[in-house]
């Protein structure tokens, strides 16, 4: 969907307008793909925007920037507050949040280790990111023929931005063959992630989850969230490692992601998962998912980090 620019974009610790945040050409991250990247989100709440889960996505920033031994310019809690102005800047009550770190101009060996690093953050309105009908009746999804990036090449816990030509290459096949999205595979054929969003099935009333702890999907903080939401309503979780088959004769599937939030899967490779219809573990922890950002439940509040 196409961006819809706001008025101040933050970079290098000051706010420039929306048009006049640009870079060289021959930036290094450009070329090579060594980015760090994270994408956040602020909701509409009864007490003004407040985004959700600040803290746990700038740590995973930070985590990221590291495992590449990149050295980030700023600290976390320096991080932390220049999103909140940000979005503040915005005047939105709701919106995507995308900071970046990256190597700029200077040289362009393969080594980044001589260019300057820099930090960027912007902020604009996005809707839900697979759409209202998704979120509502469920996506259609295929199994891409693209594998996930097998974390003995790039580190899969890492949030960086020349991996996912991984997911842009399985998300293109996905679309052209008029699917919403794909699931992707490891290269030994288990399960992994989609091409942004984590994955969940219930299979015998339990809910289950590639297993982050094998590295085959990103940690998600969406995922987490509702990890701990199903564990609060009573729902045995797992992390395991599940094959292609277990999708296809799941009783309910679901993604979970910043951007897509959390989207019931009504059909996998035109296998009807369920009725086709969400399920009721689905819609149960939607429910709570969606209150909980908007600040409307108690015991989540802690998640929320209000902007003014």
């Amino acid at each position: 969907m196409p961006l819809t620019p706001t008025e101040k974009i933050w970079m290098d610790g000051e706010l420039v307008d929306w048009a006049d945040a640009q870079i060289h050409v021959l930036t290094h991250s450009l070329h090579y793909g060594t980015g760090v990247f994270e994408g956040i989100r602020a909701y509409k709440t009864a007490s003004g925007p407040a985004v959700f889960r600040l803290a746990d996505h700038v740590s995973r920033f930070d985590r990221t920037a590291r495992t590449l031994m990149m050295k980030l310019p700023y600290n976390e809690a320096e991080i932390f507050e220049a999103i909140k102005t940000t979005v503040r800047a915005t005047g939105l009550d709701a919106c995507y949040i995308r900071p970046i770190a990256y190597y700029g101009y200077g040289d362009l060996g393969i080594s980044p280790l001589s260019c300057e690093v820099h930090v960027a953050i912007a902020a604009w309105p996005w809707d839900a990111y697979l759409g209202d009908d998704a979120i509502a009746h469920g996506a259609r999804v295929k199994v891409s023929s693209w594998a996930r990036n097998d974390p003995r090449s790039v580190p899969a816990s890492a949030k960086a931005t020349g991996t996912y030509i991984n997911s842009t290459l399985a998300k293109v096949e996905a679309l052209m063959a008029g699917y919403e999205e794909a699931v992707m595979c490891t290269t030994d054929g288990f399960l992994s992630e989609c091409t942004g969003e984590n994955l969940f099935i219930v299979r015998r009333g339990r809910l289950l989850t590639p297993a982050f702890s094998a590295s085959v999907a990103l940690e998600g903080v969406t995922a987490e969230s509702v990890m701990t939401i199903a564990c609060d309503l009573g729902y045995d979780v797992a992390e395991e490692s599940l094959r292609r088959t277990d999708l296809y004769i799941a009783e309910e599937a679901f993604l979970t992601g910043t951007a897509a939030e959390v989207v019931p899967i009504a059909s996998v490779d035109d296998r009807v998962i369920g009725d086709g219809t969400p399920g009721p573990m689905t819609r149960a922890i939607q429910e709570v998912f969606f209150k909980a950002v908007r600040g409307e439940v108690e015991q989540y509040k802690d998640w929320l980090d209000y902007v003014n």
